[in-house]
């Protein structure tokens, strides 16, 4: 019993153009013909067609398939290699099921970073649009403790900043400002990374900046751009003064030291005056004899 191209093909579950595209590359051997000319497929090239089809259905690619099938030195990379593939599909699958939950459960929106869940959801659409760009940029671990900021009870500070309007006073923005950047501190002296932009980027610092500035420029009104110019100004100087106070600890410091070695110092000025002493004794002594 022998079949055309086109049966074999419903048979193993495929068409007859790939069965003409295994031909092609040397997957399948070419079938005898018949003395009209057509071919004749036996069980062999259905057997070899349906091998063909199970190896594809699993992610084996064409150029693999004589490997795995010869089972050859080749084979077992190409099927670990495969398997490494299958779980991190599976993986993202899942992780794309876990947003989809949320989203349906929860109601968190679909434009916002997956990790942040529905803790988001409310901030108004400036302050979410934001976290999308900030999402391009900073590491999972940044990521990570902005998120923890909006699971934590929010301040009256935050909620004053969003809400602030274009003609608000020079009295409200000062004030504004000094409470962010006392929450700023708050955060730094937790996180000290997250002060350091190119330290909390993944992107080039030149890169990481401009996103930020192009951020806070499109969703900030330009009192809040002057509140936070404020902050940031509220924040250098004391890093200005603090730097200062190092230096001169240091510089006391060195001085102190300095002044043991040259035994300025009380321990110092005894030493000095025992080797005084004791050189005056040599003296004696030598003088004497």
């Amino acid at each position: 019993m022998t079949w055309s191209t086109r049966q074999v093909a419903e048979l193993a579950g495929t068409t007859l153009k790939t069965v003409r595209h295994y031909h092609k590359l040397g997957l399948l051997e070419e079938p005898e013909r018949s003395a009209n000319g057509y071919k004749r497929y036996g069980v062999k090239h259905l057997v070899r067609l349906m091998g063909i089809r199970r190896l594809v259905d699993l992610g084996v690619q064409l150029a693999d398939v004589p490997s795995v099938q010869a089972a050859d030195g080749r084979a077992e990379q190409i099927l670990r290699t495969l398997d490494g593939e299958l779980a991190r599909n599976i993986e993202r699958q899942q992780r794309m099921r876990r947003e989809i939950a949320a989203v349906l459960d929860d109601g968190t929106s679909l434009g916002l970073p997956p990790e942040f869940g529905a803790a988001a959801s409310d901030l108004p659409q400036p302050q979410q649009a934001l976290l999308v760009a900030y999402s391009s940029i900073l590491t999972p671990r940044a990521m990570s403790v902005i998120r923890e900021q909006f699971a934590a009870p929010r301040d009256d500070s935050a909620t004053e900043f969003e809400q602030l309007t274009e003609d608000a006073t020079e009295e409200e923005r000062d004030r504004l400002a000094r409470l962010l950047a006392a929450e700023a501190r708050r955060q730094q002296e937790a996180h000290p990374f997250i002060a350091d932009l190119d330290a909390s980027s993944r992107r080039d610092g030149a890169v990481a900046r401009s996103v930020v500035a192009q951020a806070l420029a499109e969703f900030s009104n330009t009192a809040q751009l002057d509140v936070l110019r404020r902050m940031h100004a509220l924040l250098a100087a004391e890093e200005h003064d603090e730097g200062e106070e190092r230096a001169e600890r240091a510089v006391r410091g060195g001085r102190a030291g300095r002044d043991r070695a040259d035994g300025e110092g009380p321990v110092g000025r005894d030493r000095a005056d025992g080797r005084t002493k004791s050189a005056g004794r040599g003296e004696r002594v030598g003088s004497a004899a």
